[in-house]
């Protein structure tokens, strides 16, 4: 069997297989959850997480150097916020072509710094070496206190379905950027240089008050279905709900408008379960929107008043074909 016939969240459950089972120490490993998470002995977990990325398929063509160091730090970072983690470090190992300007590699690293600074945290280290392309991949260190951790299980049916932020911003920068549509700055930067929800994530955490997280970088729709597997429950979200920014309504209709907020990928926003008598402590903790809630099974979406299946689809490597 081909890789690309599996899909990427099939083969990393395949992967996940083929290694040893978690030792004692390790609450959660491979394939299991953003983060694996790690008892250290103390009133503390420590959560690492991993990502890579690569010049051709993850950073599109306008992206500067700057933003590319800040994305792949902020990938990492975005899944230590959806375990309400505090981070501890990034390390970074960058695969570089040998002809590559040296000014071009300083501002990838003022980016990288730029962004781990930003969240309360620094590179604390790494490795280069050559590469046919641009490859970034990124290790992230984190810990929370062991009452406060989130994982993508636990939602229970009657909990709203929330969301941090606006969705489908970055997708619809992307499909702006392709049809060559001029779009504002700041839309632009939800692609170009995406913000993990790191305080928010904290914020939530210490509220106590959300039964299941994770964040959407994958894309809404295909979040919505790991978090109805790992917590064995369905999910009902209402289209007329969906945060969307102003210019996006105007910029994309029909189609277009759910593709880029339901679909496409990029959005760093937090996906979170609250349980409904502790709605009012989440909204103290952070801005938040309920487009849904859970129900025993399936995951559909609202549409105009009709009710459809929700598709898993999303960003992924290795797409399956159809």
């Amino acid at each position: 069997m081909k890789i690309r016939e599996l899909g990427e969240r099939a083969l990393i459950e395949h992967i996940a297989r083929l290694l040893s089972r978690p030792v004692n120490k390790v609450i959660e490993g491979a394939g299991e959850d953003d983060c694996a998470v790690l008892d250290i002995g103390t009133d503390r977990y420590l959560l690492v997480t991993t990502d890579m990325l690569h010049r051709k398929t993850d950073f599109p063509s306008r992206m500067t150097a700057q933003q590319i160091g800040w994305m792949s730090v902020a990938v990492n970072l975005s899944d230590l916020a959806s375990k309400g983690a505090m981070p501890l470090g990034v390390v970074m190992a960058m695969g570089i072509p040998p002809d590559t300007e040296l000014s071009f590699i300083e501002e990838v690293v003022r980016g990288m710094d730029e962004c781990a600074s930003t969240y309360g945290t620094q590179i604390i280290g790494g490795d280069t070496d050559s590469h046919d392309e641009l490859t970034m991949a990124g290790t992230a260190l984190g810990t929370v206190k062991k009452e406060l951790l989130i994982r993508r299980s636990g939602a229970k049916v009657g909990d709203f379905v929330c969301v941090t932020g606006n969705l489908g911003s970055a997708g619809a920068a992307l499909l702006a950027l392709d049809k060559k549509i001029p779009v504002s700055q700041e839309i632009l930067k939800a692609l170009f240089e995406p913000a993990p929800r790191i305080n928010e994530g904290m914020a939530l955490a210490n509220s106590r008050a959300v039964t299941s997280m994770m964040d959407i970088s994958d894309g809404l729709a295909l979040s919505l279905h790991d978090m109805s597997k790992a917590s064995g429950v369905g999910f009902k979200i209402y289209e007329n709900r969906l945060p969307v920014h102003p210019e996006i309504r105007t910029l994309l209709k029909g189609r277009e408008h759910l593709e880029a907020s339901v679909f496409t990928g990029g959005d760093f926003e937090l996906l979170f379960t609250v349980a409904p008598e502790k709605l009012d402590k989440a909204k103290k903790a952070c801005p938040l929107t309920v487009i849904g809630e859970v129900i025993e099974m399936g995951v559909f979406i609202e549409k105009a008043g009709r009710v459809e299946e929700l598709e898993a689809r999303g960003y992924e490597h290795f797409k399956k074909l159809d």
